[in-house]
């Protein structure tokens, strides 16, 4: 709440006490190095300071931020801030007597607290109050390195966070979470979802806005997260979108329908996994233009021998399902399914998809006799859990993150074709 700062006379009937504690303390309790003293509106007795333990001067970030009334007035608003513009979570009473925080004070951060006041005559009031954190007292450090590389990915290219340490618990979850910072423009709802202890993905509700710039950023710098660990630092991400570009492959019609900005660029015959081979049914994320690839039996263990050099390939699963050149099938594309998993074409339409898709398109597979596409562990298949399912893997919101199963990585395979 914005108050109005009133100067008043130093003699003041009924004013407002305000006792901010830290805990652990803040240097200078009297009058001289008292920071509101230089306040000329803000008398120097009126507000007081739990003195700092013999020896140190400043407050330890492992305890909280206490602001408390004292008088016959309230708190109507408490802000604080870092200097690096972090801003402190915090609970204001419902009368007004006491304010708490209750997110965690970085370490070895210089601090400014911002209480706005109300006296018993209603008159507004306002206190600041700046204050040094000391260091941690622990080495073990969280660092947490962003993905993708910075450039320009396809609407479905999904944010991810490494950290250098496991994180199981749900209450130090949200520490990270609450830290780490995504932001696109065109502006879209977004969540974290927890793949596992060490990693974390960010997709949107749906995908990305084609020709969006978004930004990736961590807070976490100095926040004490869980017993003798500290957040680290972590490098900001700035990445694009391209055109909105979506391949839908029809297993059972024999078909990929490629749509732009949704409309209809282009319908290429296809054929994809044989029975006993089938191609995963759902969403996968383009991974990579790999162009020419050796692909055998041997990396599969099909019964059939096979060993080729094959064109145009792109990569939509770690285990080794492409779109690619397959001139050996033209007979079959259109008409049957003969290949060993991956989605096969003529040379000239593998050619065009090739050159016209990039990492962060979509690759859809419908009507396939094979397994849903994992939403973790064999590339990118997050779009493959809705959002009430997405949004249970965050420890902001509630619920047990998914991580890919035992099942989920026996089935990852190798190259095919």
């Amino acid at each position: 709440m914005s108050q109005t700062v009133i100067s008043r006379p130093r003699t003041v009937v009924g004013c407002t006490l305000l006792v901010i504690a830290l805990c652990a303390g803040v240097t200078a309790c009297g009058s001289d190095g008292n920071p509101l003293a230089a306040r000329p509106y803000d008398a120097a007795d009126q507000v007081s300071f739990n003195a700092p333990s013999e020896g140190r001067k400043k407050a330890d970030p492992d305890k909280p931020l206490e602001v408390v009334e004292d008088s016959d007035g309230r708190i109507t608003d408490v802000t604080a801030h870092d200097a690096s513009g972090r801003y402190v979570a915090g609970e204001l009473a419902a009368d007004g007597s006491r304010w708490h925080s209750t997110s965690p004070l970085a370490a070895n951060a210089s601090y400014t607290v911002r209480v706005s006041t109300e006296d018993e005559d209603g008159a507004p009031g306002r206190k600041v109050v700046t204050f040094d954190t000391g260091k941690p007292t622990t080495k073990k450090r969280l660092d947490v390195t962003f993905g993708p590389k910075t450039g320009t990915y396809g609407v479905g290219q999904p944010v991810t966070a490494e950290l250098s340490q496991p994180v199981k618990d749900k209450t130090q979850r949200a520490v990270v979470e609450r830290a780490l910072k995504v932001s696109s423009t065109p502006s879209t709802d977004g969540a974290w979802h927890w793949v596992d202890d060490k990693k974390l993905h960010y997709r949107p509700k749906d995908y990305w806005p084609a020709q969006a710039t978004v930004q990736v950023r961590s807070n976490l710098q100095g926040i004490k997260i869980g017993d003798r660990m500290w957040g680290g630092k972590a490098k900001p991400l700035t990445f694009s979108t391209a055109d909105k570009l979506i391949a839908v492959t029809d297993a059972a019609a024999h078909q990929m329908t490629v749509y732009k900005n949704d409309e209809i660029v282009r319908q290429i015959p296809v054929t994809t996994g044989m029975p006993g081979y089938d191609t995963r049914n759902g969403v996968k994320v383009v991974l990579a233009k790999e162009g020419t690839v050796r692909m055998t039996s041997a990396s599969i263990g099909a019964a059939d021998f096979y060993d080729l050099i094959v064109h145009h390939s792109v990569r939509v699963t770690n285990s080794g399902e492409y779109v690619h050149a397959a001139p050996w099938s033209v007979g079959s594309q259109g008409y049957a399914n003969v290949s060993h998993g991956c989605t096969g074409m003529s040379t000239e339409n593998a050619a065009w998809f090739y050159d016209t898709v990039r990492e962060g398109d979509i690759v859809k597979v419908i009507n396939s006799g094979g397994d849903m596409m994992a939403p973790f562990g064999n590339g990118f298949g997050d779009w493959n859990l809705d959002w009430a399912k997405w949004r249970t893997g965050s420890a902001l919101v509630g619920g047990t993150p998914d991580g890919p199963t035992e099942a989920d990585r026996a089935r990852l395979r190798p190259q095919s074709v």
